[in-house]
């Protein structure tokens, strides 16, 4: 083992084998002198045999050598310095006589001993042993902490030999383990339940101590949990530390053990790490089952064998209905699950669902009932079980509990409160979205919504179809970016608003400029509430992307334009390629100041349309290239029914809840049959309003529709008339569109639209627009890059509207 720091070589300096010896007789006269003496003090022997021994004492007079004395003397070295000596005196004899002096022959016919002339017996020789004072000290220092761990050490020491079985223990080990024989017991059979606590261990101690032996490597700060003697109902926990033992010449001699019960500060750790594993792994998601299971996944085992959940059923499931014997609150277990009929679980049974009344603290041996309140409310209580346990709950048990329960129950209330918020928030989102969407003949139609996660909050995604004036069909998809109730409300008025725009028949450039003022406008009102200090929602929406498509069934023409939306897919018919035609990119509504542009093209019959929102190919961990490549591989086969494509689209897209909410509207277009249009350029001569009635009345007998040829009449008398009047020098055109309803255009080079007044007694005009507006189901106009084009549409029987091709 060589020599410990400080200490030198574990071997005694007064040790006969390497101490000085110095032998004096009765006048302490140098008699005897060690090599070790002379080397000690420098003196070879013939120098200091017959002197007095006092001679060697420097400073103070020398003391009386009295046998068992042991103290520190100064000696005078040869070279004239002077060295610190341990010194301890031993007797040579036991008493008597110098020779020959001893009690003479008897031949004096005394039979005494003594001296006849009184004299005091000689002195006995003595032997000192001497030594480095410095030695000395350091070995006395060494044997005293000795005996402080074998007696005062409040750490346990255990020594085991190289069968590793028990030779010696401290005092402070078989105090704390209690009294019992531990000579030759393992080192796993020293308690009851022991198991080794530390992650990366073996399993026994026997197996960490055979290394340690075989190794030399010692092992620190080990955790061992056991029932000790003293404690046989109870767990401690002890830091164990090992290293091996070993002779002057490095032979295994066993191991040490060195244990500290370290069960209050484990515990404390364990319930410190219990309530960080709770705050981080309760409450994910505001799903309340899951939260449950959440929480049951941290507390057992390692705070409890079983736990069980019960909320009020007014908490957990909201505001359901109930007869009138169910009145009032009522328990309901969210957690453990219930089990499959016919299922029989080994798991010991729950605790009975407490009755609503009984939410109160609850301590029993074995159960711990704590109430979960959350903001003065009550919520449920959540249970602890153990197994074959009687002790009562210290303070610490009791204090975690109670701040497990906290963080369940804010869990929980945020869960319920964001249940309810959340289904507000989703029933105004779906009643702003079409429910229905319209029966048209210039499209047939399918769609989509997939709304964001329940963590992410309702979106502003939105679709709409609007049917336009002269067959014609709007189609338009939103994203109002941002989640709440301030994004479904920014959306439902942006749709609003996109209706009433393209109502008014727009272009859809124009259309979207109307809405960027409208939505300026509103950022604008805003702004100035927050200047003012009002405070704004965080839900409040931050920013819109639109795009809108008019297409009309007669011409086959298709136009679009967007502000920062992503563009459509168009897909042929015939070849099923699919393409994303380059409209220029606006920028999103609200940033004002940059003009749209509409782009037009011609598309033909049976050509799929695609518009979505960018929640369906953008998102976290998803590539924009590889989504539109997904969708072009499903929009590739068109011919299939647009419900079966949007299924299929969603679900190759967007197989997992997704951060963002989506939507997807497909239209695969119509044209119009050639017997349902009739057209006639009309010339600019006021006879021409005949020629024009006359052909529409007998057009309408091709069709079978006779019962309206008088209105008819009437409307486009009108409407011709006021073109070739005010219209100027322009062509006049009208056409009749036999489709769900029967729709009169006028179309003209003016740009001035009639309105409507009512007439005095005495004017002679002024009553031809009142009388179409009263023979027509509606009217309007609507302009072109040539002039306008004034409609009215009458209503068809259902027996004579024409099937769409």
């Amino acid at each position: 083992m060589g020599e410990i720091p400080g200490f030198g070589e574990l071997q005694d300096p007064l040790d006969a084998s390497r101490v000085a010896v110095v032998v004096l007789d009765g006048d302490s006269r140098v008699i005897g002198w060690s090599p070790a003496a002379a080397e000690l003090l420098g003196y070879p022997a013939p120098e200091v045999l017959g002197r007095e021994f006092a001679d060697l004492v420097t400073g103070t007079a020398a003391p009386e050598l009295q046998p068992g004395l042991r103290r520190v003397l100064r000696l005078r070295h040869r070279n004239g310095r002077a060295v610190k000596a341990a010194i301890a005196v031993h007797t040579l004899a036991p008493g008597g006589t110098e020779p020959g002096r001893d009690g003479g022959d008897g031949r004096d016919g005394g039979g005494g001993g003594g001296d006849p002339s009184g004299a005091a017996a000689p002195r006995p020789a003595r032997l000192l042993a001497m030594a480095d004072a410095d030695e000395t000290e350091q070995w006395n220092a060494l044997q005293s902490m000795l005996r402080g761990l074998a007696t005062q050490s409040p750490v346990g020491l255990a020594l085991y030999d190289t069968r590793l079985r028990v030779v010696w223990t401290n005092a402070a080990l078989y105090k704390e383990m209690g009294p019992a024989q531990y000579a030759g017991v393992g080192p796993d059979d020293m308690v009851t339940h022991g198991a080794i606590v530390s992650p990366g261990m073996p399993e026994t101690l026997e197996e960490v101590m055979g290394g340690v032996l075989a190794t030399g490597e010692p092992v620190i700060e080990l955790h061992y949990r056991g029932r000790p003697p003293s404690a046989p109902d109870r767990d401690h926990v002890w830091s164990c530390s090992y290293y091996r033992l070993e002779d002057l010449s490095g032979t295994p001699l066993g191991v040490c053990e060195e244990t500290f019960d370290i069960t209050e500060r484990y515990l404390a750790q364990q319930r410190l790490d219990l309530l960080v594993r709770a705050a981080r792994s309760v409450g994910t998601t505001l799903d309340m089952d899951r939260t449950a299971r959440e929480f049951a996944a941290v507390t057992t085992p390692w705070f409890a064998d079983r736990v069980t959940v019960d909320l009020l059923e007014t908490e957990s499931d909201g505001d359901r209905h109930r007869s009138d014997a169910e009145a009032g609150p009522r328990m309901v277990r969210v957690w453990p699950p219930a089990e499959p009929p016919g299922t029989h679980s080994a798991a010991p049974a729950a605790p009975a669902v407490p009755p609503a009344p009984a939410i109160r603290p609850v301590r029993e041996p074995g159960l711990l009932a704590v109430p979960l309140r959350a903001k003065g409310s009550d919520l449920g209580v959540v249970s602890f079980a153990w197994d074959h346990r009687t002790k009562p709950f210290d303070a610490g048990e009791l204090a975690v509990a109670d701040e497990l329960a906290a963080r369940l129950a804010v869990c929980v209330d945020n869960a319920r409160r964001y249940a309810r918020e959340h289904a507000a928030a989703l029933v105004l989102q779906r009643s702003l979205l079409p429910r229905l969407l319209p029966q048209l003949s210039a499209v047939e139609l399918a769609c989509r919504y997939l709304p964001a996660d329940s963590r992410a909050g309702v979106g502003g995604d939105w679709f709409d179809v609007i049917a336009l004036s002269g067959t014609r069909v709007g189609l338009v998809v939103g994203d109002v970016v941002g989640h709440g109730l301030g994004a479904a409300a920014t959306m439902g008025r942006l749709r609003t608003s996109v209706r009433v725009l393209a109502r008014m028949d727009l272009s859809p450039d124009e259309l979207l400029a109307r809405l960027d003022d409208l939505v300026t406008q509103g950022a604008d009102e805003r702004a100035a509430l927050h200047v003012e200090g009002e405070e704004l929602s965080e839900d409040e929406a931050l920013g819109v992307t639109c795009l809108y498509a008019a297409y009309d069934p007669v011409s086959g023409t298709c136009t679009m334009a967007r502000a920062g939306h992503p563009l459509p897919a168009v897909v042929d018919p015939d070849e099923g390629t699919v393409t994303f035609p380059e409209l220029p990119s606006g920028p999103p509504l609200g940033l004002g100041g940059l003009p749209f542009e509409s782009v037009e093209m011609t598309l033909p019959p049976g050509s799929l349309l695609a518009l979505f929102t960018d929640g369906l190919v953008r998102g976290r961990g998803r590539d924009l290239d590889d989504q539109l490549g997904a969708l072009s591989a499903v929009l590739s086969r068109p011919d299939r029914p647009l419900d079966d494509l949007c299924d299929e689209a969603v679900g190759t897209l967007l197989p997992a809840p997704t951060e963002d909410d989506a939507a997807l509207l497909l239209a695969r277009t119509r044209l119009l049959g050639e017997h349902q249009v009739a057209v006639w350029d009309v010339s600019s001569d006021l006879q021409a309003v005949g020629r024009a009635r006359a052909a529409a009345a007998a057009q309408l007998r091709e069709w079978g529709l006779e019962d309206l040829v008088f209105t008819v009449e009437l409307v486009v008398s009108e409407l011709v008339t006021n073109a070739i009047r005010y219209a100027g020098d322009g062509p006049v055109r009208l056409r009749l569109i036999r489709d769900q309803t029967l729709i009169c255009e006028v179309s003209d080079s003016g740009h001035t639209s009639p309105h409507m007044r009512h007439a005095a007694n005495d004017d002679e005009g002024g009553r031809g627009l009142f009388i179409v507006a009263q023979t027509a189901h509606q009217w309007g106009t609507r302009y072109t890059a040539t002039g306008k084009i004034i409609w009215a549409e009458q209503a068809l029987p259902q027996a004579n509207r024409p099937p769409a091709e």
